[in-house]
């Protein structure tokens, strides 16, 4: 089965599931859904940063700072993050990720989705696969806050990143 085909839940604004469809179609027909963010960090508290490759439907050869993805219907957004976080970082026995918060992502041109942002620490060897992962490393946050503005982001990524910078500052 292709991405295209995978199926997906279809929510409205409250997140509530009214329908099911190929990822294709969510995608083609601007159909709201469910994605999970996962920031990932090294032992050394570095985040892992990624190129998406050219290849990806959605935000092909852009920067991101989370691993992640489409929530399958019927999974929990837990789930499909754990799920999500191993495939993308190549291993297996990852910590569960934490759940931090849940916001509606909308680029005011009909694309919206529902994203949950969660955060991992992996002390495994990543081994990103190769048909989602077209370079990697692990920078520290100063180097991010730095890239921001060379490098071109997944918009819906850089939304979340913001989000969570003032979810984590006091007050």
């Amino acid at each position: 089965m292709s991405a295209a085909d995978e199926i997906l839940d279809i929510v409205d604004e409250h997140d509530r599931v009214v329908g099911q469809g190929p990822r294709g179609q969510v995608y083609a027909e601007g159909l709201r859904h469910r994605c999970v963010f996962v920031q990932a960090r090294d032992a050394e508290g570095r985040l892992f940063v990624h190129r998406r490759t050219s290849t990806k439907l959605v935000f092909p050869s852009l920067h991101d700072m989370f691993v992640g993805g489409v929530v399958g219907a019927g999974e929990a957004y837990d789930d499909a993050a754990l799920r999500e976080a191993e495939e993308e970082l190549g291993v297996t026995g990852l910590t569960r990720p934490e759940y931090l918060f849940k916001f509606l992502y909308d680029d005011g041109a009909g694309r919206s989705w529902w994203s949950a942002v969660y955060q991992v620490r992996c002390e495994l060897p990543v081994r990103p696969q190769a048909e989602e992962v077209a370079w990697y490393d692990f920078l520290p946050e100063d180097e991010v806050e730095r890239r921001l503005a060379e490098w071109q982001w997944v918009p819906d990524g850089l939304a979340a990143y913001e989000r969570l910078k003032a979810h984590r500052s006091p007050g």
